[in-house]
């Protein structure tokens, strides 16, 4: 896909979530790696909804400005999840209300933030992890993820919001609203003793539309 095409699908996805509500004001960003190692990111407190192709930041392999704005300071999260995801392509983070909302909960645990739901969650978003407060753009935050050796492709920071990668930028986008509206599933059944998936279901969507998941053990 070329260049140019990536930009007006940078735009049309941002805008997209901005107008459901799924990021509000100049929150979230997005980043699309590139053939030739580099990446274009969305600018810093630019609103997803008003984003413009030509100025989208043009990063190098190493993370240097090559064009556009300033680059949003959540650059070390994003370039974190390539490292460490051979198949992620983009790299989209939300400030979504319900994956906040349960990043906030002290029942979370970090390894499966959330259970197995719907059959689209585990197909989509596979387990989600949690990690530690950070301030945003803390390098620290890329250090975690880091640490979780690349096993998850959907990640919540607590206090502050989802982060999801895709092999592709729709991928990415689809991932991040199935995420958002299992959490908003959560937050609606917390404290009904809802039925989740059964351990021999999941193994039958792991076989057939071979998923990876880590080994996690739910209370069902």
């Amino acid at each position: 896909m070329s260049e140019t095409r990536l930009r007006e699908d940078i735009c049309r996805f941002g805008h997209s979530l901005f107008e459901r509500g799924l990021t509000p004001g100049s929150s979230g960003n997005i980043s699309v790696q590139l053939q030739d190692g580099g990446y274009l990111v969305t600018p810093t407190n630019a609103s997803l909804g008003f984003l413009d192709p030509a100025r989208l930041s043009r990063l190098s392999a190493d993370g240097k400005l090559l064009s556009g704005d300033a680059p949003t300071k959540e650059v070390p999260l994003h370039a974190a999840l390539y490292r460490t995801r051979s198949a992620a392509a983009a790299v989209v983070h939300l400030h979504s209300t319900h994956s906040v909302a349960l990043s906030m909960l002290p029942e979370i645990e970090p390894r499966a933030a959330l259970p197995p739901m719907t059959a689209y969650y585990l197909m989509k978003c596979g387990t989600t992890a949690l990690v530690p407060y950070y301030r945003p753009g803390d390098p620290a935050v890329a250090d975690a993820i880091k640490g979780l050796a690349g096993k998850y492709a959907s990640v919540l920071l607590a206090n502050h919001g989802p982060v999801v990668s895709g092999d592709t930028l729709e991928a990415a986008v689809f991932a991040m609203e199935e995420l958002e509206e299992t959490a908003k599933l959560y937050l609606l059944l917390r404290g009904l003793n809802p039925r989740y998936l059964s351990p021999e279901q999941i193994a039958d969507l792991v076989k057939t539309f071979g998923l990876t998941l880590p080994e996690h053990k739910h209370d069902l």
